[in-house]
């Protein structure tokens, strides 16, 4: 039994991750393979009601930082205003493993990571 379950789950993994290779947006890997990453780091890892993400300060102000749950719906996204941007979870963000996306204006992913939120 515990060997289906990992499967069902490798399954969910797998459809999560199609999902963000397909749905067209394209991620520039540039900054993150020269090691200039733009989200120096986000805590607390795993989360409960809120977390904290540090981006470098030389962040445009036209970046979004989008939150997507397993599944790919999207649950926040807010304009980057300054250096520390906090995220506030509803009743909608269940225990479970989050996308963040740090996009520009145009839509084009600048960097991605996920986080856990434990409940």
């Amino acid at each position: 039994m515990r060997i289906f379950y990992k499967s069902i789950f490798g399954c969910f993994l797998a459809i999560g991750c199609l999902y963000f290779a397909v749905n067209g947006t394209t991620v520039d890997y540039s900054a993150t393979l020269s090691g200039e990453s733009k989200v120096q780091r986000f805590y607390p890892n795993p989360a409960s009601q809120y977390i904290h993400f540090q981006l470098d300060p030389s962040v445009d102000k036209s970046y979004t930082l989008e939150i997507y749950n397993f599944i790919g719906r999207k649950m926040s996204a807010q304009r980057i205003n300054n250096a520390k941007t906090t995220i506030y979870f509803d009743d909608n963000y269940f225990k479970g493993l989050y996308i963040f996306q740090l996009k520009d204006r145009s839509g084009r992913i600048i960097e991605s990571g996920k986080f856990q939120v434990a409940r």
